[in-house]
């Protein structure tokens, strides 16, 4: 599916969040403390859409590096950067304990089917003080709120994908089926700490994203 959509997805993705998702993504690399000269390991990079700005963060001293399972989402990222991607699974990362100040994941927690091991791996490739950023949906909790991001992905951004002569009919369900049974921000925060995280903490944004913060202890 991603393979498949991986030509519009930068589009289908600017629809979502009205053209303004990559300065979102910008503000909250910023508030983690990405800056120049860092090493940034953007897991799930897809498109590239976390990694971009990641890279105007870090500078020509620093290094980001993309790594996805979808080969398709990595050609398609090829066309814009031109870090470093690598695919294969966050289940297994292919690199070195310590060897990378931030790992960075944009809205594709709710694509593995363990949170465990990912984290385990996450903290083991980050050197010591290093820090994770999550980005995910999260499920909203107000009535009104759930109905209204229900309709818009279900039926409006579908609509206008249409319009503009592209399909997101079965990406955008899989988006509101992944949000609707979303892992709860508690079991996220609870499985970070297990994988040994400490200052673990949950950023609500608007009531329907999170960021997730923590850092692998010093020493």
């Amino acid at each position: 599916m991603f393979d498949k959509t991986a030509h519009h997805y930068d589009w289908i993705n600017s629809v979502m969040s009205f053209g303004s998702g990559i300065w979102y993504r910008r503000e909250a690399l910023k508030r983690t403390g990405v800056k120049n000269g860092a090493t940034v390991l953007d897991v799930c990079t897809g498109t590239g859409l976390v990694a971009r700005p990641a890279v105007e963060l870090v500078g020509r001293e620093g290094t980001v590096l993309g790594f996805d399972a979808s080969l398709g989402m990595l050609v398609a990222a090829r066309r814009t950067s031109a870090i470093p991607l690598l695919q294969g699974y966050v289940e297994k990362l292919p690199f070195s304990g310590d060897s990378v100040d931030f790992v960075t994941m944009g809205y594709a927690l709710r694509h593995v089917a363990d949170l465990d091991t990912p984290f385990n791996e996450f903290f083991r490739v980050l050197h010591p003080g290093g820090r994770l950023l999550i980005l995910e949906a999260t499920r909203p909790t107000s009535t009104w709120r759930y109905r209204i991001v229900r309709i818009y992905l279900q039926q409006i951004v579908p609509l206008i994908a249409k319009l503009g002569g592209r399909d997101a009919s079965t990406i955008m369900r899989y988006f509101w089926d992944t949000i609707d049974n979303c892992v709860p921000p508690a079991t996220i925060l609870d499985s970070l700490k297990r994988a040994g995280f400490t200052n673990v903490e949950r950023r609500e944004i608007f009531g329907l994203f999170s960021e997730y913060d923590a850092e692998k202890p010093q020493g």
